[in-house]
């Protein structure tokens, strides 16, 4: 696996070079944004925030809308606001600073399983949903018959809640099978990526049950 890490810090860059180099993966690694956008291809991306040049959410924003490559955020920014934020750019994770080596590499493997999984199992298979399709070959989504851009969280919660039509799937479900088992962070980013899908697709395609969680209404009967 290509891991491209982008730290100003050499104090951090360089021994983390060296220990994830050491658990096998191949690292490149870049001191500003403007190297990391113009990187070859990666198969994770390890973003520091603080960069010399680009502030490291616009790089975020930047690496997202050029590819699905997963993404976490390194940061010594703990505060909820920044998580929320980051994770609705796009980021697949997020880790502040100070974190344990041993953890990071954990969330690494995790991130790249859930990613890197996803293709082996949801392979030439169209979902169709009255005027909603999903293709989960080419990732792509259209409402209406026009192409809806979804980030990676976004359509991965939907692919989720149309795994199983008019279900009410929960909370606590969403996020272990969305993001981690273990997600750490605020359940605040469920119900952001939930409102982001309302608007890109229809109010009324998404119920919340209260108290419980979510489901997907199949329009197929009212169009």
């Amino acid at each position: 696996m290509n891991l491209l890490v982008v730290e100003d810090d050499p104090a951090i860059g360089e021994p983390l070079r060296s220990g994830l180099e050491r658990e096998g993966f191949d690292v490149r690694l870049v001191t500003n944004g403007a190297d990391a956008l113009a990187a070859p291809a990666a198969d994770l991306v390890l973003l520091d925030l603080g960069l010399p040049d680009l502030d490291g959410r616009e790089v975020c924003r930047r690496l997202r809308a050029e590819s699905a490559v997963p993404i976490i955020v390194v940061s010594a920014r703990g505060e909820e606001i920044d998580r929320v934020l980051l994770l609705e750019l796009g980021a697949d994770d997020y880790v502040v600073k100070p974190f344990g080596f041993r953890e990071l590499v954990a969330r690494i493997r995790a991130v790249l399983r859930r990613t890197g999984g996803e293709a082996e199992v949801r392979t030439d298979s169209r979902v169709l949903l009255g005027p909603l399709t999903l293709d989960q070959r080419t990732r792509q989504v259209t409402y209406g018959g026009a192409n809806v851009s979804l980030t990676p969280k976004e359509y991965e919660l939907l692919v989720e809640l149309a795994s199983d039509p008019g279900a009410v799937l929960t909370r606590e479900h969403l996020i272990d099978s969305v993001w981690d088992e273990h997600w750490w962070g605020s359940t605040k980013t469920l119900d952001v990526h939930m409102a982001s899908l309302r608007k890109k697709l229809a109010p009324e395609l998404i119920e919340t049950v209260r108290g419980v969680g979510f489901r997907l209404v199949d329009l197929g009967d009212d169009r």
